[in-house]
């Protein structure tokens, strides 16, 4: 068997099957309980300091 139909074959079979069970794993851990307040948290970072610059102390953090 050539080295392509091997690579191929292995691609169309367990390759495909591995690749989806990685996607649903990572919706699954996207969409956990709880997951929601640490991206909203990430998402509000430009903002945190929007009223004054952040001070020394604050730009540590």
């Amino acid at each position: 068997m050539e080295t392509y139909s091997l690579l191929r074959e292995f691609a169309d079979s367990w390759m495909l099957l591995f690749l989806f069970a990685f996607f649903i794993g990572i919706i699954l851990w996207v969409f956990r309980p709880g997951a929601s307040k640490e991206y909203r948290e990430t998402a509000d970072i430009p903002f945190r300091h929007q009223d004054k610059p952040a001070t020394d102390e604050e730009a540590r953090t």
